[in-house]
Protein backbone atom coordinates (compact mmCIF):
# COMPACT_ATOMS: atom_id res chain seq x y z
CA UNK A 1 0.00 0.00 0.00
CA UNK A 2 1.69 3.16 -1.10
CA UNK A 3 0.47 5.33 1.10
CA UNK A 4 1.76 7.73 4.39
CA UNK A 5 -1.27 7.06 6.55
CA UNK A 6 -2.63 9.71 8.61
CA UNK A 7 -4.50 8.94 11.87
CA UNK A 8 -7.80 10.26 12.64
CA UNK A 9 -7.18 13.66 15.61
CA UNK A 10 -7.39 12.07 18.80
CA UNK A 11 -9.68 14.63 21.07
CA UNK A 12 -10.21 13.65 24.99
CA UNK A 13 -13.68 11.88 25.41
CA UNK A 14 -16.15 14.04 26.82
CA UNK A 15 -17.22 13.31 30.12
CA UNK A 16 -20.83 12.64 30.74
CA UNK A 17 -22.70 14.43 33.62
CA UNK A 18 -25.16 11.95 35.02
CA UNK A 19 -27.88 14.44 36.02
CA UNK A 20 -30.92 13.35 37.16
CA UNK A 21 -32.96 12.32 34.67
CA UNK A 22 -30.62 12.01 31.62
CA UNK A 23 -30.40 9.05 29.22
CA UNK A 24 -26.64 8.30 30.54
CA UNK A 25 -28.04 8.13 34.11
CA UNK A 26 -30.99 5.65 33.36
CA UNK A 27 -29.08 3.87 30.80
CA UNK A 28 -25.83 3.29 33.54
CA UNK A 29 -27.93 2.19 36.90
CA UNK A 30 -29.95 -0.20 34.92
CA UNK A 31 -26.58 -1.82 33.99
CA UNK A 32 -25.15 -1.66 37.98
CA UNK A 33 -28.80 -3.43 38.57
CA UNK A 34 -28.09 -6.11 35.77
CA UNK A 35 -24.30 -6.88 37.08
CA UNK A 36 -26.04 -6.48 40.68
CA UNK A 37 -28.50 -9.11 40.25
CA UNK A 38 -26.04 -11.65 38.97
CA UNK A 39 -23.28 -13.58 39.59
CA UNK A 40 -20.51 -14.58 36.85
CA UNK A 41 -17.60 -16.51 37.10
CA UNK A 42 -14.61 -14.92 34.80
CA UNK A 43 -12.06 -17.03 33.07
CA UNK A 44 -8.58 -16.28 32.35
CA UNK A 45 -7.37 -15.31 29.03
CA UNK A 46 -4.64 -17.58 27.15
CA UNK A 47 -3.97 -17.40 23.66
CA UNK A 48 -7.56 -16.07 23.20
CA UNK A 49 -9.22 -18.59 25.08
CA UNK A 50 -11.26 -18.61 28.27
CA UNK A 51 -9.64 -20.88 30.83
CA UNK A 52 -11.79 -22.27 33.75
CA UNK A 53 -9.87 -23.79 37.21
CA UNK A 54 -11.75 -24.97 39.92
CA UNK A 55 -9.99 -22.64 41.86
CA UNK A 56 -12.51 -20.04 42.76
CA UNK A 57 -11.79 -16.59 44.69
CA UNK A 58 -14.80 -14.60 45.55
CA UNK A 59 -15.67 -10.99 44.34
CA UNK A 60 -17.26 -8.72 46.67
CA UNK A 61 -18.82 -5.02 46.65
CA UNK A 62 -16.13 -3.11 48.86
CA UNK A 63 -19.54 -0.71 50.15
CA UNK A 64 -21.34 -4.02 50.25
CA UNK A 65 -19.34 -6.77 51.67
CA UNK A 66 -21.90 -9.39 51.46
CA UNK A 67 -22.99 -9.26 48.25
CA UNK A 68 -21.26 -11.20 45.85
CA UNK A 69 -20.40 -10.28 42.43
CA UNK A 70 -18.77 -13.47 41.41
CA UNK A 71 -15.75 -15.70 41.55
CA UNK A 72 -12.33 -15.95 39.21
CA UNK A 73 -10.51 -18.90 37.83
CA UNK A 74 -7.24 -18.69 40.23
CA UNK A 75 -4.76 -19.97 38.29
CA UNK A 76 -0.50 -21.58 38.81
CA UNK A 77 2.23 -21.54 37.56
CA UNK A 78 1.67 -23.31 34.56
CA UNK A 79 -0.83 -21.10 33.50
CA UNK A 80 1.66 -17.85 33.50
CA UNK A 81 3.95 -20.21 31.78
CA UNK A 82 1.45 -21.14 29.33
CA UNK A 83 0.66 -17.38 28.65
CA UNK A 84 4.48 -17.03 28.16
CA UNK A 85 4.18 -19.76 25.14
CA UNK A 86 1.01 -18.14 23.78
CA UNK A 87 2.86 -14.44 23.76
CA UNK A 88 5.63 -15.54 22.03
CA UNK A 89 4.04 -18.18 19.80
CA UNK A 90 1.95 -14.73 18.09
CA UNK A 91 5.20 -12.70 18.25
CA UNK A 92 6.23 -12.88 14.65
CA UNK A 93 3.05 -12.16 13.23
CA UNK A 94 1.69 -9.59 15.79
CA UNK A 95 5.36 -7.26 15.48
CA UNK A 96 5.52 -7.53 11.64
CA UNK A 97 1.70 -6.42 11.24
CA UNK A 98 1.91 -3.33 9.71
CA UNK A 99 1.16 -0.31 12.35
CA UNK A 100 -1.49 1.15 10.72
CA UNK A 101 -3.36 -2.30 11.24
CA UNK A 102 -2.57 -2.22 14.91
CA UNK A 103 -3.29 0.76 15.26
CA UNK A 104 -7.12 -0.02 13.83
CA UNK A 105 -8.05 -2.46 16.20
CA UNK A 106 -7.51 0.40 19.29
CA UNK A 107 -8.90 2.50 17.78
CA UNK A 108 -11.94 0.58 17.65
CA UNK A 109 -11.65 -0.78 21.16
CA UNK A 110 -12.04 3.50 21.84
CA UNK A 111 -14.82 3.54 19.96
CA UNK A 112 -16.77 0.24 21.69
CA UNK A 113 -15.49 1.54 25.19
CA UNK A 114 -16.95 5.01 24.61
CA UNK A 115 -19.81 3.49 22.97
CA UNK A 116 -21.72 0.13 24.08
CA UNK A 117 -19.18 -0.54 26.69
CA UNK A 118 -19.54 2.52 28.56
CA UNK A 119 -22.27 1.32 31.33
CA UNK A 120 -21.03 -1.90 31.80
CA UNK A 121 -16.78 -0.65 32.25
CA UNK A 122 -18.50 2.09 34.16
CA UNK A 123 -21.05 -0.38 36.34
CA UNK A 124 -18.28 -2.63 36.81
CA UNK A 125 -15.63 0.19 38.44
CA UNK A 126 -17.89 1.48 40.22
CA UNK A 127 -19.44 -1.77 41.97
CA UNK A 128 -15.72 -3.50 42.00
CA UNK A 129 -13.87 -0.71 43.00
CA UNK A 130 -16.59 1.04 44.66
CA UNK A 131 -15.85 4.36 42.51
CA UNK A 132 -18.56 6.89 42.17
CA UNK A 133 -20.50 7.43 38.88
CA UNK A 134 -18.17 10.72 38.34
CA UNK A 135 -15.21 9.40 39.53
CA UNK A 136 -15.96 6.03 37.24
CA UNK A 137 -17.31 7.95 34.13
CA UNK A 138 -13.49 10.03 33.80
CA UNK A 139 -11.46 7.08 34.51
CA UNK A 140 -13.16 3.81 33.16
CA UNK A 141 -15.25 5.44 30.12
CA UNK A 142 -13.26 8.58 29.31
CA UNK A 143 -9.45 8.21 30.40
CA UNK A 144 -9.40 4.25 29.18
CA UNK A 145 -10.52 5.70 25.40
CA UNK A 146 -8.36 8.66 25.52
CA UNK A 147 -4.94 6.22 26.33
CA UNK A 148 -6.34 3.94 23.00
CA UNK A 149 -6.98 6.86 21.32
CA UNK A 150 -3.47 9.32 21.83
CA UNK A 151 -1.68 6.31 22.02
CA UNK A 152 -2.50 6.14 18.47
CA UNK A 153 -1.45 9.33 17.24
CA UNK A 154 1.77 9.58 19.58
CA UNK A 155 2.59 5.91 17.75
CA UNK A 156 2.59 8.14 14.72
CA UNK A 157 4.80 10.42 16.07
CA UNK A 158 7.44 8.28 17.40
CA UNK A 159 7.23 6.45 13.98
CA UNK A 160 7.66 9.58 12.36
CA UNK A 161 11.16 11.12 14.18
CA UNK A 162 13.69 9.85 11.32
CA UNK A 163 17.57 10.92 11.11
CA UNK A 164 19.18 13.50 8.40
CA UNK A 165 20.82 11.93 5.58
CA UNK A 166 23.75 13.17 4.05
CA UNK A 167 24.60 13.75 0.27
CA UNK A 168 24.34 10.49 -1.37
CA UNK A 169 22.91 8.33 1.47
CA UNK A 170 19.46 7.52 2.98
CA UNK A 171 19.42 6.91 6.69
CA UNK A 172 16.04 5.23 7.53
CA UNK A 173 15.16 4.68 11.45
CA UNK A 174 13.08 1.60 11.85
CA UNK A 175 11.66 0.69 15.45
CA UNK A 176 11.01 -2.36 16.11
CA UNK A 177 9.17 -4.32 19.52
CA UNK A 178 11.35 -5.23 22.30
CA UNK A 179 13.03 -9.16 21.43
CA UNK A 180 10.61 -11.25 24.15
CA UNK A 181 7.26 -10.69 25.83
CA UNK A 182 6.52 -7.77 27.98
CA UNK A 183 4.98 -7.64 31.77
CA UNK A 184 1.88 -5.89 33.34
CA UNK A 185 1.23 -5.52 36.40
CA UNK A 186 -2.00 -3.23 37.00
CA UNK A 187 -3.63 -1.65 40.12
CA UNK A 188 -7.15 -1.84 41.48
CA UNK A 189 -7.78 2.05 41.68
CA UNK A 190 -8.00 3.27 38.03
CA UNK A 191 -9.20 0.81 35.56
CA UNK A 192 -7.68 3.21 32.62
CA UNK A 193 -4.31 2.31 33.92
CA UNK A 194 -5.45 -1.22 34.01
CA UNK A 195 -6.08 -1.44 30.44
CA UNK A 196 -3.05 1.01 29.43
CA UNK A 197 -0.26 -0.84 30.90
CA UNK A 198 -1.01 -3.98 28.28
CA UNK A 199 -2.16 -2.08 25.75
CA UNK A 200 0.89 0.72 25.17
CA UNK A 201 3.30 -2.12 24.54
CA UNK A 202 1.04 -4.18 22.50
CA UNK A 203 0.23 -1.38 20.12
CA UNK A 204 3.96 -0.79 19.73
CA UNK A 205 4.34 -4.25 18.43
CA UNK A 206 5.09 -6.44 21.75
CA UNK A 207 2.90 -9.12 23.07
CA UNK A 208 2.03 -9.14 26.88
CA UNK A 209 1.31 -11.60 29.99
CA UNK A 210 -0.95 -8.89 32.12
CA UNK A 211 -1.22 -9.77 35.75
CA UNK A 212 -4.01 -7.20 36.99
CA UNK A 213 -4.71 -6.36 41.09
CA UNK A 214 -7.46 -8.82 42.14
CA UNK A 215 -9.65 -6.39 43.53
CA UNK A 216 -9.64 -5.33 39.68
CA UNK A 217 -10.47 -8.17 37.84
CA UNK A 218 -14.03 -7.80 37.28
CA UNK A 219 -13.57 -4.85 35.06
CA UNK A 220 -10.04 -6.32 33.86
CA UNK A 221 -12.61 -8.86 32.34
CA UNK A 222 -14.62 -6.28 30.40
CA UNK A 223 -11.41 -4.37 29.15
CA UNK A 224 -10.41 -8.04 27.43
CA UNK A 225 -13.86 -8.52 26.35
CA UNK A 226 -13.94 -5.16 24.67
CA UNK A 227 -10.16 -5.85 23.13
CA UNK A 228 -11.32 -9.23 21.80
CA UNK A 229 -14.27 -7.72 19.92
CA UNK A 230 -12.17 -4.73 18.51
CA UNK A 231 -9.97 -7.72 17.21
CA UNK A 232 -6.90 -8.23 19.04
CA UNK A 233 -5.62 -11.37 17.43
CA UNK A 234 -5.24 -14.35 20.06
CA UNK A 235 -2.16 -14.50 22.58
CA UNK A 236 -0.69 -11.11 22.34
CA UNK A 237 -2.56 -9.60 25.61
CA UNK A 238 -2.61 -13.01 27.85
CA UNK A 239 -4.68 -12.11 31.24
CA UNK A 240 -3.73 -14.57 34.49
CA UNK A 241 -4.56 -14.63 38.04
CA UNK A 242 -2.11 -15.92 40.42
CA UNK A 243 -0.04 -15.43 43.70
CA UNK A 244 1.97 -13.34 42.93
CA UNK A 245 5.50 -14.63 44.08
CA UNK A 246 4.52 -17.57 42.03
CA UNK A 247 3.69 -15.06 38.65
CA UNK A 248 7.34 -13.55 39.33
CA UNK A 249 9.08 -16.98 39.87
CA UNK A 250 7.98 -17.86 36.33
CA UNK A 251 8.33 -14.46 34.40
CA UNK A 252 11.44 -12.93 36.06
CA UNK A 253 13.21 -16.10 35.25
CA UNK A 254 12.55 -16.19 31.81
CA UNK A 255 15.21 -15.81 29.03
CA UNK A 256 12.82 -14.12 26.94
CA UNK A 257 11.68 -11.57 29.59
CA UNK A 258 12.13 -8.20 27.55
CA UNK A 259 10.01 -5.27 29.83
CA UNK A 260 8.02 -4.61 33.00
CA UNK A 261 5.32 -1.98 32.76
CA UNK A 262 3.86 -1.29 36.81
CA UNK A 263 1.64 0.54 38.36
CA UNK A 264 1.59 0.16 42.00
CA UNK A 265 3.50 0.12 45.59
CA UNK A 266 6.72 1.60 46.05
CA UNK A 267 8.12 -1.41 48.12
CA UNK A 268 6.66 -4.26 45.26
CA UNK A 269 8.51 -1.91 42.27
CA UNK A 270 11.78 -1.95 44.15
CA UNK A 271 11.42 -5.67 45.09
CA UNK A 272 10.87 -6.46 41.24
CA UNK A 273 13.53 -4.36 40.00
CA UNK A 274 16.17 -6.21 42.38
CA UNK A 275 14.60 -9.43 41.14
CA UNK A 276 15.07 -8.57 37.70
CA UNK A 277 18.89 -6.95 38.16
CA UNK A 278 19.52 -10.54 40.12
CA UNK A 279 18.55 -11.84 37.11
CA UNK A 280 20.12 -9.79 34.52
CA UNK A 281 22.39 -11.99 33.20
CA UNK A 282 19.78 -14.70 32.14
CA UNK A 283 17.95 -12.31 29.51
CA UNK A 284 18.70 -12.33 26.06
CA UNK A 285 18.50 -8.58 26.19
CA UNK A 286 18.28 -5.81 29.06
CA UNK A 287 14.40 -5.48 29.94
CA UNK A 288 13.06 -2.21 30.26
CA UNK A 289 11.51 -1.61 33.42
CA UNK A 290 8.92 1.27 33.67
CA UNK A 291 6.81 1.90 37.27
CA UNK A 292 4.24 4.19 38.86
CA UNK A 293 4.27 3.87 42.50
CA UNK A 294 3.33 5.74 45.22
CA UNK A 295 3.24 9.57 46.34
CA UNK A 296 2.92 11.44 49.51
CA UNK A 297 1.38 14.42 47.22
CA UNK A 298 1.82 18.26 48.98
CA UNK A 299 -0.71 21.50 48.69
CA UNK A 300 1.31 24.14 49.50
CA UNK A 301 -0.52 28.00 50.54
CA UNK A 302 0.63 31.39 51.43
CA UNK A 303 -1.48 34.30 53.01
CA UNK A 304 -2.68 35.42 49.29
CA UNK A 305 -4.03 32.71 48.42
CA UNK A 306 -7.72 32.69 47.50
CA UNK A 307 -9.87 30.84 50.61
CA UNK A 308 -12.33 29.00 48.54
CA UNK A 309 -9.44 28.43 46.02
CA UNK A 310 -7.91 26.33 48.72
CA UNK A 311 -11.43 24.60 49.72
CA UNK A 312 -11.97 23.36 46.68
CA UNK A 313 -8.76 21.94 46.06
CA UNK A 314 -8.27 20.42 49.66
CA UNK A 315 -11.06 18.00 49.03
CA UNK A 316 -11.42 17.10 45.84
CA UNK A 317 -7.32 16.48 45.96
CA UNK A 318 -7.92 14.72 49.50
CA UNK A 319 -10.99 13.11 49.42
CA UNK A 320 -12.39 12.04 45.55
CA UNK A 321 -12.49 8.31 45.64
CA UNK A 322 -11.74 7.99 49.05
CA UNK A 323 -7.99 9.81 48.68
CA UNK A 324 -6.88 6.44 46.55
CA UNK A 325 -5.07 7.70 44.37
CA UNK A 326 -1.34 8.17 43.75
CA UNK A 327 -1.78 11.74 43.06
CA UNK A 328 -3.80 12.39 45.97
CA UNK A 329 -3.05 15.49 48.33
CA UNK A 330 -2.32 13.86 51.42
CA UNK A 331 -0.17 16.65 52.96
CA UNK A 332 -1.02 20.21 53.32
CA UNK A 333 1.04 23.53 54.63
CA UNK A 334 -1.23 26.24 55.34
CA UNK A 335 -0.33 29.99 57.22
CA UNK A 336 -1.02 30.65 60.19
CA UNK A 337 -2.32 34.15 58.95
CA UNK A 338 -5.62 32.79 57.71
CA UNK A 339 -5.79 28.85 59.29
CA UNK A 340 -8.99 30.22 61.59
CA UNK A 341 -10.86 31.15 58.84
CA UNK A 342 -9.89 28.49 56.34
CA UNK A 343 -10.35 25.78 58.87
CA UNK A 344 -14.13 26.85 59.40
CA UNK A 345 -14.46 26.75 55.92
CA UNK A 346 -12.89 23.56 55.18
CA UNK A 347 -15.25 22.08 58.26
CA UNK A 348 -18.27 23.64 56.91
CA UNK A 349 -17.44 22.10 53.58
CA UNK A 350 -16.40 19.29 54.33
CA UNK A 351 -19.45 17.90 56.76
CA UNK A 352 -21.46 18.84 53.61
CA UNK A 353 -19.97 15.60 52.12
CA UNK A 354 -21.90 12.56 51.89
CA UNK A 355 -20.85 8.98 52.68
CA UNK A 356 -22.40 5.84 50.98
CA UNK A 357 -22.73 3.43 48.45
CA UNK A 358 -21.83 4.14 44.67
CA UNK A 359 -25.27 3.53 43.91
CA UNK A 360 -26.62 6.10 45.47
CA UNK A 361 -25.14 9.07 42.81
CA UNK A 362 -25.23 11.95 45.20
CA UNK A 363 -22.53 10.26 47.23
CA UNK A 364 -19.18 11.74 47.09
CA UNK A 365 -17.48 9.05 49.57
CA UNK A 366 -17.71 5.76 49.02
CA UNK A 367 -15.99 2.47 50.33
CA UNK A 368 -12.10 1.96 50.71
CA UNK A 369 -10.78 -1.08 48.38
CA UNK A 370 -11.08 -3.54 51.10
CA UNK A 371 -10.78 -4.73 54.85
CA UNK A 372 -6.73 -4.35 54.68
CA UNK A 373 -6.73 -1.27 53.40
CA UNK A 374 -9.95 0.02 56.35
CA UNK A 375 -7.90 -1.25 58.70
CA UNK A 376 -4.30 0.15 58.02
CA UNK A 377 -5.74 3.84 57.58
CA UNK A 378 -8.02 3.28 60.90
CA UNK A 379 -5.33 2.57 62.92
CA UNK A 380 -2.60 5.95 61.83
CA UNK A 381 -6.20 7.36 62.61
CA UNK A 382 -6.45 6.21 66.38
CA UNK A 383 -2.90 6.46 66.54
CA UNK A 384 -3.63 10.92 65.44
CA UNK A 385 -6.51 10.84 68.12
CA UNK A 386 -4.18 9.63 70.51
CA UNK A 387 -1.18 11.51 69.80
CA UNK A 388 -0.12 15.22 71.49
CA UNK A 389 0.98 15.97 68.37
CA UNK A 390 -2.47 16.00 66.28
CA UNK A 391 -5.82 17.33 66.52
CA UNK A 392 -8.80 15.93 64.78
CA UNK A 393 -10.18 18.78 63.01
CA UNK A 394 -12.64 17.01 60.82
CA UNK A 395 -14.08 13.24 60.52
CA UNK A 396 -11.91 10.51 61.94
CA UNK A 397 -15.48 8.00 62.42
CA UNK A 398 -15.30 4.80 60.54
CA UNK A 399 -17.20 1.26 60.43
CA UNK A 400 -16.87 -1.69 58.03
CA UNK A 401 -20.34 -2.85 59.46
CA UNK A 402 -21.83 -2.84 56.41
CA UNK A 403 -19.08 -1.91 53.93
CA UNK A 404 -15.49 -0.23 54.37
CA UNK A 405 -16.22 3.29 54.94
CA UNK A 406 -14.01 5.76 56.55
CA UNK A 407 -15.58 9.37 57.05
CA UNK A 408 -13.52 12.58 55.37
CA UNK A 409 -10.17 13.39 57.84
CA UNK A 410 -8.27 16.05 58.55
CA UNK A 411 -5.55 16.22 61.08
CA UNK A 412 -3.67 19.17 62.39
CA UNK A 413 -0.36 18.23 63.27
CA UNK A 414 2.21 20.49 65.22
CA UNK A 415 4.79 18.26 63.69
CA UNK A 416 5.39 18.63 60.06
CA UNK A 417 7.32 15.25 59.74
CA UNK A 418 4.28 13.24 62.16
CA UNK A 419 3.46 9.88 60.73
CA UNK A 420 1.03 11.08 58.59
CA UNK A 421 2.86 13.90 56.81
CA UNK A 422 5.12 11.26 55.56
CA UNK A 423 3.62 7.87 54.92
CA UNK A 424 1.70 7.19 52.29
CA UNK A 425 -2.14 6.35 53.71
CA UNK A 426 -4.00 5.40 50.56
CA UNK A 427 -7.11 7.23 51.96
CA UNK A 428 -9.92 9.70 53.12
CA UNK A 429 -7.45 11.59 54.92
CA UNK A 430 -5.35 14.34 55.39
CA UNK A 431 -2.90 16.01 57.70
CA UNK A 432 -2.57 19.76 57.76
CA UNK A 433 0.67 21.59 59.17
CA UNK A 434 0.04 25.24 60.05
CA UNK A 435 3.66 27.13 59.47
CA UNK A 436 4.35 31.00 60.99
CA UNK A 437 3.93 32.82 57.66
CA UNK A 438 7.20 34.31 58.53
CA UNK A 439 9.02 30.70 57.66
CA UNK A 440 7.87 30.21 54.66
CA UNK A 441 11.30 30.06 52.88
CA UNK A 442 13.00 27.49 55.53
CA UNK A 443 9.21 25.65 55.23
CA UNK A 444 10.58 24.94 51.03
CA UNK A 445 13.18 22.73 51.39
CA UNK A 446 11.30 20.72 54.07
CA UNK A 447 8.42 20.02 52.06
CA UNK A 448 10.99 18.80 49.51
CA UNK A 449 12.53 16.56 52.38
CA UNK A 450 9.70 15.36 53.93
CA UNK A 451 9.13 12.71 51.97
CA UNK A 452 11.02 10.38 49.25
CA UNK A 453 8.38 10.19 46.83
CA UNK A 454 8.02 12.81 44.14
CA UNK A 455 4.60 12.47 42.47
CA UNK A 456 2.27 15.65 42.58
CA UNK A 457 2.60 18.96 44.25
CA UNK A 458 0.21 21.91 44.35
CA UNK A 459 0.76 25.70 45.19
CA UNK A 460 -2.20 28.44 45.68
CA UNK A 461 -0.85 31.73 45.55
CA UNK A 462 -1.64 35.12 43.99
CA UNK A 463 1.92 35.75 44.02
CA UNK A 464 3.71 35.10 41.41
CA UNK A 465 7.44 35.95 42.99
CA UNK A 466 6.95 33.41 44.96
CA UNK A 467 5.28 30.66 43.03
CA UNK A 468 8.56 31.00 40.56
CA UNK A 469 10.56 30.77 44.21
CA UNK A 470 8.60 27.70 45.23
CA UNK A 471 8.47 25.99 41.86
CA UNK A 472 12.29 26.17 42.10
CA UNK A 473 12.88 24.79 45.00
CA UNK A 474 10.38 22.40 45.13
CA UNK A 475 11.24 21.29 41.23
CA UNK A 476 12.51 17.48 42.16
CA UNK A 477 9.52 16.90 44.68
CA UNK A 478 6.82 16.44 42.21
CA UNK A 479 6.58 15.08 38.37
CA UNK A 480 3.22 17.10 37.91
CA UNK A 481 3.31 20.50 39.73
CA UNK A 482 -0.07 22.32 39.81
CA UNK A 483 -0.36 26.06 39.92
CA UNK A 484 -3.88 27.51 41.33
CA UNK A 485 -5.25 24.05 41.08
CA UNK A 486 -5.72 20.40 42.80
CA UNK A 487 -2.65 17.79 43.30
CA UNK A 488 -4.91 15.46 41.15
CA UNK A 489 -6.97 15.27 37.96
CA UNK A 490 -4.03 14.68 34.82
CA UNK A 491 -5.56 14.16 31.22
CA UNK A 492 -4.05 12.20 28.80
CA UNK A 493 -2.59 14.73 26.16
CA UNK A 494 -2.88 17.51 28.42
CA UNK A 495 -0.86 16.90 31.96
CA UNK A 496 1.82 14.09 31.13
CA UNK A 497 1.29 11.61 33.95
CA UNK A 498 4.39 10.76 36.45
CA UNK A 499 7.03 10.87 38.88
CA UNK A 500 10.68 10.36 39.96
CA UNK A 501 12.07 9.48 43.39
CA UNK A 502 10.24 6.63 45.09
CA UNK A 503 7.06 7.71 43.10
CA UNK A 504 8.44 5.54 39.71
CA UNK A 505 11.09 6.24 36.79
CA UNK A 506 8.64 9.12 35.13
CA UNK A 507 8.30 7.93 31.75
CA UNK A 508 4.61 10.10 31.74
CA UNK A 509 1.92 8.16 30.49
CA UNK A 510 -0.47 10.04 28.28
CA UNK A 511 2.22 11.02 25.75
CA UNK A 512 4.50 10.19 23.43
Amino acid sequence: MNAFFKVPTAINEPVYTYLKGSKERISLYKKIQEFRSQTVNIPMYIDGKEIFTDNLHTMRVPHDHQHVLGTYCYGDASHVQAAIESALKAKDKWENLPWQDRASIFLKAAELAAGPYRDSLNAATMLCQSKSVHQAEIDAACELTDFFRFNVEYMTQIYQQQPISSPGIWNKLVYRALEGFIVAITPFNFTAIAANLPAAPAMMGNVVVWKPAENQIYSANIIMQILKEAGLPDGVINLVYTEGKEFGDVVFQHTDFAGLHFTGSTKVFQQLWQIIGNNISNYRSYPRIVGETGGKDFLLTDATAAIAVVVTATIRGAFEYQGQKCSATSRAYFPASNWQELKQALIQEVNTIKVGPTEDFSCFVNAVISEASFDKITNYIEQAKQSPECEIITGGTYSKEKGYFISPTIIQTTNPTYVTMCDELFGPVITVYVYDDATINELLPLIDKTSNYALTGAIISQDRYFIEKATKILQHSAGNLYINDKSTGAVVGQQPFGGARGSGTNDKAGSY
